[in-house]
């Protein structure tokens, strides 16, 4: 579904809600998607028990840090590229999130996104 432009009325406040729980949704399927994909790795990679795979992914991917040391190659190359991924993935889902919110304040606000000017 695409969002309306300044040319168009503002959408109700239900659609608005509709589409917030929608983007909501998307987000957090990418979180849970990124955590499978942490915690399967920290499994596999690191030899750690489930919840302590778990609890590595979350803690990676909300940017707070490692809790675990790691001692293998193969663990430490894991962490590191997860921890690239973790970084972009965060930034993206906060924005997925967020689109609906900053769209219509911006149509609110009668925004124009002049894309001829530097």
């Amino acid at each position: 579904m695409k969002f309306e432009n300044q040319n168009q009325k503002l959408s109700s406040f239900t659609h608005f809600l509709f589409r917030v729980w929608r983007y909501g949704v998307f987000a957090f399927g990418l979180v849970v998607v990124s955590m499978t994909i942490g915690t399967l790795g920290y499994y596999y990679f690191a030899n750690l028990a489930w919840i302590d795979s778990f609890h590595m992914a979350s803690m990676i991917l909300t940017g707070m840090g490692p809790v675990v040391e790691l001692l293998t190659t193969r663990a430490k190359l894991f962490s590191s590229f997860y921890a690239l991924y973790s970084g972009v993935a965060f930034l993206s889902i906060t924005a997925v999130f967020f689109a609906p919110i900053i769209h219509r304040l911006l149509h609110i606000l009668h925004i124009e996104d002049n894309q001829n000017e530097v």
